[in-house]
């Protein structure tokens, strides 16, 4: 029996949440759902949508511990968007100050790839689809 039916959303805690929510929404163009200050536990959580479908909760807590992202850290290791063109995709996000690591090719499926950073050295992921 297949229980699981897709992914729901993808939960990520930033260090500085206005930094963070004006990357995720004016940088890489996710839409506000709802967003949610959260007195008792001084928390905004964030509500992110990608064409109408959920993707993002965004939290923000006082003084959050660092994670590693690098070198590579056992855990959730990044996450992914598929682009219709890389280069095009990376000039955009070039013109908006982000710095993207030099495009590779996936050796089983021969498609392009890059890497590049949210303000909390999230990895994330360009991949032409």
């Amino acid at each position: 029996m297949q229980l699981l039916k897709s992914v729901h959303h993808i939960a990520i805690i930033c260090s500085d949440y206005e930094k963070s929510k004006n990357f995720y929404t004016e940088i890489l163009g996710f839409d506000t759902d709802r967003e949610v200050y959260r007195e008792e536990r001084d928390s905004y959580k964030l509500d992110l949508s990608l064409h109408g479908q959920y993707c993002i909760e965004l939290f923000s807590f006082p003084n959050p511990p660092a994670r590693p992202s690098r070198p590579e850290a056992c855990g959730l290791r990044h996450i992914a968007f598929q682009v219709s063109n890389i280069e095009e995709a990376i000039s955009h996000f070039q013109s908006k100050g982000i710095v993207t690591e030099p495009v590779r090719i996936d050796q089983f499926t021969d498609r392009k790839f890059t890497f590049f950073a949210d303000p909390d050295d999230l990895p994330i992921e360009l991949y032409e689809i």
